[in-house]
C-alpha cells in the first residue's frame, strides 16, 4: 500500500538530508542570488513540459522512441554557437537514423542548457601538500586549483541561469530557423563509414532517409516539411538550491514546475528515499529520470516509485538503468520485476555510458564502444523476453570528432585518447561514434521487429 506522503512544497527539501550541496562561506549572497533567480522569467514553459510528459507516455507504450544524448558536464565555454550547433546536428542525425530503425517518432531529449553541476565522490582533493574542495561543476566552482577557483561562489548560480538561457535561445532559433534540414548531403559526414564492415549497411540507411525526406517533401508539394523539430531539454538537479529558485505555480495548471528545464533527473548518488532530491523532485509536475545502477535494490526502488510516482502517471518517471556490460544479465530482471508488480507506467531508458567506465594504464578514464554497444543490446534482449519496453537510450556524446572513447569503426585504441580529449569529467562518444552507434541501435531494432513478426 502506498503510503501517504506529508505536505510539500519546494522548500520542503530543506527540512531533509541534501547530499552533493556546496558549502557556500556568504550565506546572504546566496540569499541575494536565489531571490534574483526566482524573479527571472522561467527558461522552458509548462507547456512544453507537459507536451513532453503525454510524448514519454506514447515511449511507455512503445509507441515513441526517447533519445537523450549531450555532454556529461557542460562548461560556460559551451556556450558557443559552434558547439551548440553541433551538439544538436548530432542530436538530430541520430534521432533520424532511429527513426528510421524503429518506423517510430523519436523524441529529442538534450543534456544541455543546464548541465554545468556534476556529482562528486570527496568533498576535497588533494594536490601535494594543498587540499581544496574538489571542482562541482561551471555552477559551483571554478577547476583552477587555487583556493579562490575552489571556493563556491553562489553568483555562478546566475552565470549558469544567463548561459543556459543563451543557449536555449539558439537552440530555439536553430530548430525554427531550417538547422534540421538535414537531407542535403554536405550535412552527413560519413568519412567513418569505409572503416566498418557495416559500410554498404550505412550507406543504405542514409540514402533511405534521404529518399524518405524527398518523397515527403514531394507529397506535401512544399520543401520545409522536416526543417521544424521540437528538442527538449534535460539536466541533473544536483543544485536544489537553483532547481528551487526556478520553480513555480503556472496560471491555469495545476501544481508546481520545475521551469529550468523540460526533465531534470536525479543521479544514484542522490537518490536515497530519504534524502532532500527525492523530496524535491516528489512534488513536481515535470516527468523526472532517476538513474539506476547495480547498487539499485528491488526494495528501494520500490520506495522510489512510492514517493516519487505514487498515481503512476504515464511519462511521468523515466527509469534510466545503467549497468554496465557485464553486469545487466544480472541486475536488471529484478528491477524490471519490481517495477511491473507495481503495475505503474514507467519509461525504461537504457544508459550504456556509465556503467563502462574504465581507466587505462596512464590514468585516462575512457569507455569501449563494444561494451557500449553491448549493454544497449542486452537491454533489448531482457525487455523483450520480460515482456516489457525499451522506451529510448541516453548518451553522453559530442557532434566533435573528440578522442575520449575506445573503438568504432576507425577502431581508436588507447594511444589515440592523447590527440584530442576534452572532457573535464566522464568520456564522449564523438561525432562520427555517436552516429555509428545510432546505425547499430537502429539496425538491432529492425533485426528484433523481425524476430517478433516471425515469433522468435
Amino acid at each position: 500500500m502506498t503510503k501517504t506522503l506529508p505536505e510539500w512544497s519546494p522548500r520542503s527539501w530543506h527540512e531533509k538530508v541534501a547530499a552533493q550541496q556546496p558549502v557556500y562561506p556568504d550565506s546572504q549572497a546566496v540569499e541575494r542570488v536565489t531571490k534574483e533567480l526566482a524573479n527571472l522569467p522561467p527558461l522552458v514553459t509548462s507547456w512544453e513540459i507537459e507536451a513532453l510528459k503525454s510524448q514519454l507516455a506514447g515511449a511507455a507504450r512503445g509507441d515513441v522512441f526517447m533519445l537523450q544524448g549531450g555532454d556529461c558536464a557542460e562548461s560556460f565555454e559551451d556556450c558557443d554557437s559552434t558547439r551548440i550547433a553541433a551538439k544538436l546536428k548530432i542530436l538530430l542525425k541520430m534521432s533520424l537514423v532511429m527513426i528510421h530503425g524503429t518506423k517510430k517518432p523519436v523524441v529529442r531529449i538534450g543534456r544541455i542548457a543546464g548541465q554545468y553541476a556534476k556529482p562528486r565522490s570527496a568533498d576535497q582533493e588533494s594536490r601535494g601538500d594543498i587540499t581544496l574542495p574538489t571542482y562541482r561543476g561551471d555552477i559551483v566552482n571554478r577547476s583552477g586549483f587555487t583556493r579562490e577557483d575552489r571556493t563556491p561562489d553562489p553568483w555562478l548560480l546566475l552565470r549558469g541561469y544567463e548561459r543556459a538561457a543563451l543557449t536555449l535561445n539558439f537552440i530555439r532559433a536553430l530548430a525554427d530557423g531550417g538547422f534540421a534540414d538535414l537531407h542535403h548531403p554536405e550535412y552527413w559526414d560519413l568519412s567513418f563509414v569505409p572503416h566498418s564492415a557495416l559500410a554498404e549497411e550505412y550507406e543504405r540507411i542514409v540514402e533511405s532517409i534521404r529518399e524518405s525526406m524527398s518523397f515527403m517533401e514531394a507529397v506535401a508539394g512544399r520543401p520545409d516539411t522536416t526543417k521544424r523539430v521540437d528538442v527538449y531539454t534535460s539536466h541533473e538537479g544536483l543544485s536544489l538550491l537553483y532547481e528551487e529558485a526556478q520553480t513555480r505555480k503556472v496560471p491555469h495548471r495545476h501544481g508546481w514546475f520545475n521551469l529550468s528545464t523540460h526533465m531534470p533527473w536525479i543521479g544514484m548518488r542522490t537518490a536515497m528515499t530519504d534524502g532532500a532530491h527525492v523530496e524535491f523532485f516528489r512534488g513536481l509536475r515535470n516527468p523526472v529520470g532517476v538513474k539506476i545502477g547495480p547498487k539499485m535494490t528491488p526494495e528501494w526502488l520500490g520506495e522510489l516509485l512510492d514517493i516519487l510516482h505514487p498515481e503512476g502517471e504515464p511519462g511521468r518517471l523515466v527509469l534510466i538503468h545503467r549497468m554496465g556490460a557485464s553486469d545487466i544479465a544480472e541486475k536488471l530482471p529484478p528491477l524490471i520485476e519490481a517495477v511491473r508488480a507495481t503495475g505503474k507506467s514507467v519509461v525504461w531508458c537504457a544508459d550504456p555510458m556509465h556503467g563502462n567506465t574504465e581507466t587505462t594504464a596512464s590514468g585516462i578514464k575512457t569507455r569501449r564502444f563494444d561494451n557500449i554497444l553491448s549493454e544497449i543490446e542486452q537491454a533489448f534482449e531482457i525487455h523483450h523476453e520480460l515482456g516489457t519496453v525499451l522506451g529510448g537510450v541516453h548518451f553522453e556524446c559530442t557532434g566533435e570528432n573528440v578522442t575520449e572513447c575506445i573503438g568504432g569503426a576507425r577502431g581508436l585504441d588507447e594511444s589515440d585518447l592523447s590527440r584530442d580529449y576534452r572532457t573535464r569529467v566522464d568520456p564522449r562518444l564523438n561525432y562520427e561514434q555517436s552516429l555509428e552507434m545510432a546505425m547499430r541501435v537502429a539496425r538491432h531494432i529492425r533485426h528484433m521487429d523481425r524476430r517478433r513478426v516471425g515469433g522468435g
